[in-house]
């Protein structure tokens, strides 16, 4: 195993990952909410997750991979309640339909699922431990509060001050007159009229959204564990609550590292419903192929915030498909055969980039200078050379999920067809992000967008007045 580097978001900086048990990471991610269908801000952070952890079990690290699933929050009761149904009819839905989703993305499922409405006793006892150590307090409505005053080290993950968050909280925060603190937040919640309940030392009622992933983590994983993860969204106040509430139960620091996905924007803005501007996965995947959203997500730094816009899936399904040609154009001659010895030199670029923070884009690269080297032994019929690019590429992008379908049948496959016809201010648009690449210093980016536009008919011309481009004849 080689050490590896990545952005702990605590220290805000990229450190050497050290394990607490040598050559094992226990990982804790945040899952959904199973109220609605998974939208594309969660793929992404599934797929970032599948491939780190894929490529951490490739390197010989043995993982434990947690991700929880939220069954009971009040987005759920209401939904529940406007459907006429069930919050366990609804929840068991959109696991289902979950599940469904992460398969179709080809993503590898958590060691262990973890559901809320599992570990209310768990919730409970860290509940109380809190309010026995006078960092928790009851109200008189049943509610219990987390005193984030009586923790020191509160608001260390996103680098806020409690003094500077309460200037002008009364305009911000819904202080309710039980508070303490108008950043108290809420560890257990009182039974309301036709909700779910469970009973407790504080009467009937149902546990804070942050607790749950305590308690969860810690139950699965232990009280200290490796590497947390979630959505950038997340950071505040979500996590430095758990941190909170966690290491003030059990005296133990609670995670070593934390790892946050970038946003997805839509055509440049928040992905919102009041936008108009959310999209589900399976909405996604009628317009374009699962894996083809996969290359999207894998394409960019897990950290990078990226645009999502039907123009940068008709990119990445054009891209994704120069690896289909080329693996194509090998079976034609020679079929599935492969070799088990790898390029060594293009294993350990591919390497060293997803060991330096998971740069996929970097390892992207490689792979394309490896797709290209195929392509010249296929064409001067060098067998021997195009057995091991074949057999590299093969194996470097399984690791990344990538070019997983039968050739034949993905480039076949008509979701997105009408994708390959580029408009001109598509065409355009390539061509800045083609010179923002150089200006970069992003050559193979560079290289990539001019021969993606030259897969689809169009011809770029570099003069002294900036770059033309012609549909080729």
């Amino acid at each position: 195993m080689q050490p590896f580097v990545l952005y702990n978001s605590e220290q805000r900086k990229k450190v050497e990952f050290v394990p607490r048990v040598e050559g094992h990471i226990d990982m804790y991610v945040c899952g959904m909410t199973v109220y609605d269908y998974c939208h594309i801000g969660h793929a992404r952070v599934m797929v970032a997750f599948d491939y780190i952890i894929r490529f951490l079990r490739s390197q010989g690290w043995s993982v434990k991979y947690v991700r929880n699933i939220t069954d009971i929050d009040d987005k759920i009761i209401k939904r529940a309640q406007e459907n006429g149904e069930s919050i366990h009819q609804l929840t068991d839905r959109f696991i289902q339909a979950m599940n469904e989703d992460a398969t179709n993305l080809g993503c590898v499922s958590p060691d262990t699922a973890p559901r809320a409405t599992d570990y209310i006793d768990q919730m409970q006892t860290m509940i109380g431990n809190l309010v026995d150590k006078g960092t928790a307090y009851p109200s008189s409505n049943g509610d219990v509060y987390f005193q984030v005053e009586n923790f020191a080290k509160y608001g260390r993950l996103s680098g806020r001050k409690l003094d500077d968050m309460q200037a002008g909280a009364s305009e911000r925060v819904d202080v309710e007159v039980e508070k303490k603190h108008p950043f108290d937040f809420v560890l257990w919640k009182h039974a309301k009229e036709n909700e779910p309940s469970w009973a407790s030392p504080w009467g009937n009622g149902r546990p804070g959204w942050h607790i749950e992933c305590s308690a969860m983590s810690t139950c699965c994983l232990g009280n200290h564990f490796d590497i947390h993860g979630g959505g950038s969204d997340l950071m505040f106040p979500h996590h430095e609550n758990e941190i909170a509430q966690s290491e003030a139960s059990t005296g133990e620091q609670y995670v070593n590292y934390w790892m946050h996905v970038g946003f997805i924007n839509v055509d440049g803005e928040k992905m919102s419903k009041s936008l108009g501007n959310f999209f589900t996965i399976r909405d996604v995947m009628d317009k374009f192929h699962p894996e083809v959203i996969r290359y999207f997500i894998v394409s960019s730094h897990y950290r990078s915030p990226v645009n999502f816009s039907d123009t940068a899936l008709k990119e990445a399904k054009n891209t994704l498909s120069r690896f289909y040609h080329s693996f194509k154009a090998y079976q034609a001659v020679y079929g599935e055969k492969t070799t088990d010895h790898l390029d060594e030199t293009l294993v350990e670029r591919f390497n060293t980039a997803m060991r330096d923070d998971f740069n996929t884009s970097e390892a992207i690269a490689v792979l394309f200078e490896m797709n290209k080297e195929l392509n010249r032994a296929v064409k001067d019929e060098n067998a021997d050379q195009a057995t091991l690019y074949y057999s590299t590429l093969r194996h470097l992008t399984h690791i990344l999920g990538l070019v997983q379908y039968n050739v034949d049948d993905f480039l076949k496959s008509d979701i997105g067809q009408d994708a390959l016809e580029l408009s001109p201010e598509q065409i355009v648009d390539f061509i800045q992000q083609r010179v923002d690449a150089k200006k970069a210093k992003e050559f193979a980016k560079a290289d990539e967008i001019r021969q993606s536009l030259l897969d689809q008919g169009i011809v770029l011309e570099d003069t002294r007045q900036g770059t033309i481009w012609r549909r080729a004849d």
